[in-house]
């Protein structure tokens, strides 16, 4: 499995390619999982000149760029064609795409009916670059919270070119004790990239009512609610060895104390991976 570091943090912390790229360099990450979105490291209109100088950048520094994250729902969208071809052209082989919202209750089955019918034209996108684009689970509301409803979109299409990004940490918190299980059970078939971070719950009362509401917050790998030993357990056992994106999400720390965190959460899931 290659391990990479999400560049999302880095460059919210002010960081260019090249800086970003050093910092994850020296935490001895394998590789880069590169924004190219607004607001990323590469802007979605500037991604026929900026990502080809971003990936050889990287790759100067001895670090791969497997996989690009994208905000792409829709193969027709402006400059959608242009990063998947542009990522073929650098050697990119998964693009995560973006996310479909959740807006009300009574919508569900008819959002997934107006998404199945938008992922044809993405595989056949993904098919004509040589790329696996990748349906990423996300907590909360949006369409791909829950990996049954990945695992029914993804239903007739080739798993090469359009599969799950899993993400065990938004699956625990939707799936509870098991559930994050049978997802990937579910979904083996179609995993093709998985997401590292973790939550815990933390009660917080309300001042009005006096009853408990609760929050997420991002913790560290050792501390969270993902079992990630049988978690990765569960990935060699079918087999998976593709990109693994550490996303080190904690926000409120400073630059350094980002990186530290990132290095200790790295040697863990390191100490892990050694074990099979």
């Amino acid at each position: 499995m290659q391990l990479l570091m999400f560049s999302k943090m880095l460059g919210l912390h002010g960081l260019d390619v090249k800086e970003a790229g050093k910092r994850i360099k020296a935490l001895g990450f394998d590789g880069v999982d590169l924004t190219v979105r607004p607001g990323g490291h590469v802007l979605p209109e500037r991604v026929k000149e900026d990502l080809p100088r971003a990936v050889e950048t990287l790759e100067k520094m001895g670090l791969s760029v497997p996989m690009i994250t994208t905000a792409i729902t829709d193969a027709n969208e402006p400059y959608a064609a242009d990063i998947f071809r542009t990522a073929h052209f650098c050697g990119v082989k998964y693009i995560k795409l973006g996310y479909w919202p959740y807006r009300e209750f009574g919508t569900l089955f008819s959002l997934m009916q107006k998404v199945k019918a938008l992922l044809p034209a993405l595989e056949a996108l993904a098919r004509e670059t040589a790329i696996t684009a990748a349906l990423h689970i996300h907590s909360g509301k949006f369409l791909t919270a829950n990996p049954a409803v990945v695992w029914w979109l993804l239903q007739g299409h080739d798993p090469d070119f359009l599969g799950a990004y899993i993400d065990p940490g938004h699956m625990v918190i939707e799936g509870g004790s098991n559930g994050w299980m049978q997802g990937m059970d579910l979904l083996s078939s179609w995993i093709r990239i998985v997401a590292v971070k973790d939550f815990g719950w933390e009660a917080v009362e309300d001042p009005q009512t006096g009853e408990a509401r609760w929050r997420l917050l991002h913790l560290p790998l050792k501390k969270g609610m993902v079992p990630w030993r049988e978690v990765f357990r569960l990935l060699r056992s079918m087999g998976f060895d593709g990109p693994v994106s550490l996303h080190s999400e904690y926000e409120g720390l400073s630059l350094e104390a980002l990186l530290a965190q990132t290095r200790e959460d790295l040697e863990y899931v390191r100490s892990i991976l050694a074990q099979f």
